[in-house]
């Protein structure tokens, strides 16, 4: 036990450098001025930018299980097109153009962990529902933002919470209005992602994974990196200590419950021992991560009851006044129009609910706790992200632990009640889950976008006007992307195998290969948790282990739901986050080092600035990264629906697994090249790693002999 201590004290020492949150005192645009903000050009680029960042982030997102916020990279590119069209551009437009890209592909992040599980389950789905798809979207998006708009004075002028992506983005759009370089660096990381996108997605000139298992003392041992780039940005911009977090869970659910299960139990059918190991890890192991997340969900919502209850306690009192004596930049939409419309949606949701299910009874009772758990996961997830940054916020967990209440709701009033049959009961459950998860993640983002316009001198109200124009882009956009997505690779392994056996049941030749299907991590998950709890093979065993795992991360004071992603995301998406993450932490030691001189003691003033120079284009250079192989990813998506093959045209063979190391390897080396650029000059790379490693392995060894 001596090791958590010292890994505690480690990551305490690292939050110094991830600091970004400095008191920006007044807004960079006072309230005394009126610069032009929602204008024509800024509905126009912003509906086109919340396109792109939407069909992107959805992606991301089914492939990977995370998804990054996209504000920066939409900062950057609304300054980009904007200013290369006209002169008069203004910070406060620029800010309505990012607010409304990333609201829609926050959007996207709620709606792909829940609507893909209808595909999951049996006797749903059978393909991507563009209409239900559409409303479940546009519910939950406008239910989230309309509830966070409430919050907006309480979490970011009262409260002060820090929001670190709204105030990186703040400093993106000062520096664009600055005439920084910041613009320029994101758009070489977006070319350079874009490339690797093509070389490994569009002509497969590299393996996409790295994988193998060997034997080792009568059991299995698995060791595996995902090859992107898009993930090595993740555990850049998340930083070490969360990026160690997830890949502990990984390397806790890889190296330690996989081998000890398949030695007790075996290991089962497979061609391959990697097959073989990925089975018990997906239908065992995994399972533990869900029992994880639910008590990791219900410890931040009871650890946050006093900040939710105060925050809606003045939302209410707000809602009564008068707005004719503030200030231009706390001037927020009528809350009476805000709860109004709130009412509306609610009331919409039932009818949506009703057409569905065909239940007037499970229909109003679905509606009323939906309205309620909504708003209380929207407060929630606002509240987080303003301490961690919407990226890192639980959604997915949130959502498991709604899912659960929802799932003893729906049995007790849809089952024992009324005797409806299993797939209705299934398909309730699901369609209160998607919305709820739609809700809470456009909060986050929200909230993010308000603290930037807070920063800069926006006007509350035109913004909240923006994030809904936003929000009704993604959810229109969304479903499209889905299907497109689905038809192209296949959305999660479950559904594209179910669809192969229907076709061979039907005599079909055209059998489509699930090798690159979608893994959609959270969709699987909770697809499996809902159709469990109604046939009753729910893998309770695994449930009340991940519960355990919960209790002692707990007691031990360590994030509970990064580890609980890590248990149950493939271990090979964790290794390029932690590689990320380490690149991050290397980077802000270096800037302590060649500052300071040594890496004795705290940083100083100019050390900490210093490092904060290298986060802030380190997250310009990964949302670059992440961008351009996102972006690739959707268009090789469409090729494929198209009947395009680029390595057929182009007759591309593939690199054997060293070869696909070494040209991931080379991207790595420029992502951390281009992320260091603004390092002081009193050094370099290779002599900065020395020393930090050095320095590393004393503190280990020090620690030793302390506990000797």
């Amino acid at each position: 036990m001596v090791v958590f201590p010292f890994i505690l004290r480690c990551f305490q020492q690292l939050e110094i450098f991830s600091r970004l949150m400095a008191d920006h005192g007044t807004p960079y645009i006072p309230a005394s001025e009126s610069p032009l903000e929602l204008t024509v050009r800024v509905v126009i680029v912003g509906i086109l930018l919340g396109i792109l960042m939407t069909a992107a982030n959805a992606y991301l997102g089914l492939y990977a299980g995370m998804t990054v916020s996209a504000s920066i990279p939409a900062a950057v590119m609304s300054m980009i097109i904007l200013r290369s069209l006209f002169k008069d551009v203004t910070i406060l437009e620029n800010n309505a153009v990012q607010t409304m890209a990333s609201a829609g592909e926050s959007l996207a992040a709620g709606v792909i962990f829940t609507v893909p599980a209808l595909l999951v389950i049996p006797n749903l789905w059978d393909d991507i529902q563009l209409l239900e798809t559409t409303i479940i979207a546009l519910l939950g998006g406008l239910m989230g933002t309309m509830f966070t708009i409430a919050l907006r004075r309480l979490f970011i002028v009262e409260e002060a919470l820090p929001y670190p992506e709204g105030v990186a983005c703040r400093e993106v759009l000062v520096a664009g209005e600055e005439g920084g370089e910041g613009s320029q660096a994101i758009l070489y990381a977006l070319g350079i992602g874009a490339i690797y996108g093509l070389m490994v997605k569009g002509f497969q000139a590299t393996h996409h994974t790295v994988e193998g298992v060997v034997n080792f003392m009568g059991t299995k041992i698995y060791g595996g990196i995902d090859l992107s780039v898009a993930l090595l940005s993740v555990g850049f911009i998340v930083g070490i200590r969360i990026a160690s977090f997830i890949f502990l869970g990984g390397m806790f659910g890889f190296m330690v419950l996989v081998p000890m299960y398949g030695l007790i139990n075996g290991w089962g059918e497979g061609d391959s021992g990697v097959e073989q190991f990925k089975g018990i890890w997906a239908t065992q192991i995994r399972y533990a991560g869900v029992g994880a997340m639910v008590v990791g969900g219900l410890y931040t919502l009871w650890s946050m009851r006093k900040s939710i209850i105060t925050g809606i306690s003045k939302a209410l009192k707000t809602s009564t006044g008068s707005d004719e004596d503030l200030l231009r930049t706390e001037i927020d939409l009528p809350m009476r129009f805000v709860f109004s419309f709130c009412a509306v949606i609610v009331g919409l949701t039932f009818l949506f609910y009703w057409w569905k299910t065909g239940s007037l009874i499970l229909s109003l009772a679905g509606a009323a706790f939906l309205a309620v758990t909504a708003f209380f996961f929207a407060a929630v997830a606002g509240y987080i992200a303003g301490v961690v940054g919407s990226s890192n916020s639980p959604v997915s967990g949130m959502t498991i632990a709604t899912l659960l209440f929802t799932v003893a709701l729906v049995w007790i009033i849809g089952d024992l009640i009324l005797g409806l049959s299993t797939p209705t009961l299934m398909l309730a459950t699901m369609l209160i889950a998607s919305i709820v998860a739609s809700s809470a993640a456009i909060a986050g983002d929200v909230m993010q976008d308000l603290k930037t316009g807070h920063m800069v001198g926006a006007t509350p109200r035109i913004q909240q006007t923006a994030e809904i124009i936003g929000v009704i882009t993604g959810a229109l956009v969304i479903g499209p992307t889905l299907k497109l997505l689905h038809n192209a690779f296949g959305i999660t392994k479950t559904a594209c195998e179910r669809e192969i056996d229907q076709a061979i049941l039907a005599g079909s030749e055209n059998i489509r290969n699930c090798d690159n299907a979608l893994l959609a991590p959270q969709a699987e998950l909770i697809g499996d948790i809902v159709r469990g709890s109604f046939v009753g093979d729910v893998n309770m065993q695994m449930i009340i282990l991940g519960v355990v795992i919960a209790v002692v991360l707990i007691w031990l004071k360590m994030p509970v739901m990064s580890v609980a992603i890590g248990i149950y995301l493939p271990l090979g998406l964790s290794v390029p986050i932690m590689l990320g993450g380490v690149l991050s932490y290397f980077a802000f030691r270096s800037a302590h080092l060649r500052v300071d001189g040594d890496l004795r003691g705290k940083p100083s003033k100019k050390a900490v600035s210093a490092a904060k120079e290298v986060e802030n284009r380190g997250v310009l250079i990964g949302a670059g990264f992440i961008a351009g192989e996102s972006i690739l990813g959707v268009l090789v998506a469409l090729l494929i629906v198209l009947e395009v093959d680029l390595t057929a045209i182009f007759n591309t063979g593939v690199l054997n697994n060293l070869l696909s190391l070494l040209f991931f390897g080379w991207f790595v080396l420029v992502f951390l090249w281009l992320a260091t650029r603004s390092l002081p000059a009193k050094g370099n790379l290779i002599r900065d790693f020395s020393l930090i490693l050095k320095d590393v392995f004393g503190k280990i060894i020090s620690m030793f002999k302390l506990t000797k």
